[in-house]
């Protein structure tokens, strides 16, 4: 009976094939794959605000809270792979891999991360906005209270404010950075995963649980707070730059080294290393003798 999953070294082999093919993808569809996964990702911070602020103005448990908040958010990485599109975060953990394999290049893997980044934020910010705020779902109380709550939380830069009666303090610029580097590790994990998988309940499941564990954790994915905070700007709670200086800059950083070194580096060391250089084709001449 064949097998419906990948070994390991399968899945880090199959990683690099599909960096090279990112690397020859037209822009065209880098950038309106690009879109769609921000609008995906976006979706699931969505559902997870829909379904968790009435709760948290109620005074939930705060632990019930992040259970529920990390329960519902997988579907936008569940829309992005099964789906097909390009999200910065994944990309992080593939563009490495060919790097390592020879199967992409320095410039592509710049292409591939910034108009994936831009293009993410393009799709983010369009749902935050015409989905989230102006259909009125989370302009109205409860749900506008949560919203901006949560993004006062991850783009004030380690300042306090009040939220439902209490002092709240933000997170630093380092605590944005460490806990992106957890969530991009969990992040690429579930995609190692679901490539893993040769099915699609497989790759649900390879998908649901890591993503699952980073939100309840409270780790900082940057595509996620592309919606997550401009919902806050839009509904007055906090400014463009508060975003990109305290959130933005170090989620990044903070996301690449999570996908990049620990999974496409460390995997790549432990199956790949010592393979990356094809063997050299025999002339025309050898082969006919």
């Amino acid at each position: 009976m064949a097998s419906s999953f990948k070994s390991p070294a399968d899945t880090a082999k199959a990683c690099v094939g599909i960096a090279a093919l990112k690397e020859s993808s037209p822009l065209s569809n880098l950038l309106v794959l690009s879109f769609l996964a921000g609008a995906y990702i976006a979706f699931g911070g969505l559902l997870a605000e829909v379904v968790t602020g009435g709760f948290a103005a109620a005074g939930g448990p705060i632990g019930l809270q992040k259970l529920i908040f990390g329960a519902v958010f997988p579907v936008g990485l569940m829309l992005v792979v099964i789906a097909g599109s390009e999200l910065f975060t994944g990309n992080c953990m593939y563009m490495p891999f060919g790097l390592l394999m020879g199967k992409a290049s320095i410039v592509g893997t710049i292409r591939n991360w910034v108009g994936s980044w831009i293009f993410n934020l393009i799709g983010s910010v369009f749902v935050a906005y015409f989905l989230a705020v102006a259909t009125g779902i989370l302009a109205v109380p409860p749900w506008e209270a949560a919203a901006i709550t949560i993004a006062k939380t991850k783009s004030l830069g380690g300042a306090s404010f009040i939220a439902a009666g209490k002092t709240t303090v933000s997170l630093s610029w380092d605590q944005v950075f460490w806990r992106a580097i957890g969530c991009n590790w969990l992040v690429c994990l579930a995609v190692y995963l679901a490539i893993a998988s040769d099915d699609i309940i497989g790759k649900i499941l390879g998908i649901w649980f890591p993503i699952f564990a980073f939100v309840a954790i409270g780790f900082e994915h940057v595509v996620a707070n592309m919606f997550f905070i401009p919902v806050g700007i839009f509904l007055g709670g906090v400014t463009w730059s508060q975003m990109f200086i305290n959130n933005m800059i170090p989620a990044t950083l903070g996301n690449i080294i999570g996908g990049a070194l620990f999974v496409a580096v460390l995997y790549w060391w432990t199956y790949l290393r010592g393979t990356d250089k094809p063997k050299a084709e025999a002339p025309a001449e050898s082969k006919a003798k």
